[in-house]
């Protein structure tokens, strides 16, 4: 009979990380889903791209800034900023994440495929650098800067 009982959970290890391989992880669609730093970004960059404002409204801290090449911008601006985007396509790489307590840091490059106020976005790369926290209502953005290579 042992040899038997050995097998039985041998035969469940086995089946498990099969299990594992048989179905793929399912990139994040909406923030409640994200479990780190990288699907959150990818998730705001996809609502951006949707136009789903609400949700992108809802993760932009009250006292978000936003450093870009030109000065500083607030929630207000920022959000401004991206209402007119029309993204077509983006697309992030060199994706980084620092978890430090309840914040997470999240530093990447991403091109845009797109226009706002209708003349094209640039479509070189750009640097960017997310600072994500987690507070009662979820994870926020409380910084962002954006640089040029």
């Amino acid at each position: 009979m042992r040899p038997r009982l050995a097998v039985a959970p041998l035969f469940l290890i086995l089946m498990s990380g099969l299990a594992c391989t048989m179905y793929p992880n399912r990139p994040a669609q909406s923030f409640s889903e994200a479990t780190g730093g990288e699907s959150l970004e990818r998730v705001f960059w996809k609502q951006i791209k949707d136009g789903n404002w609400t949700e992108v409204e809802r993760v932009l801290a009250s006292n978000y800034v936003e450093i870009v090449s030109t000065g500083t911008l607030d929630r207000a601006a920022a959000l401004d900023q991206y209402r007119q985007w029309k993204l077509k396509d983006y697309s992030l790489g060199d994706l980084r994440t620092e978890l430090n307590g309840s914040t997470i840091v999240v530093t990447y490059t991403i091109t845009l495929n797109g226009t706002s106020s209708g003349q094209p976005l640039l479509s070189t790369p750009q640097h960017r650098m997310t600072v994500w926290q987690q507070q009662k209502s979820g994870w926020m953005i409380i910084a962002q800067s954006v640089s040029q290579p």
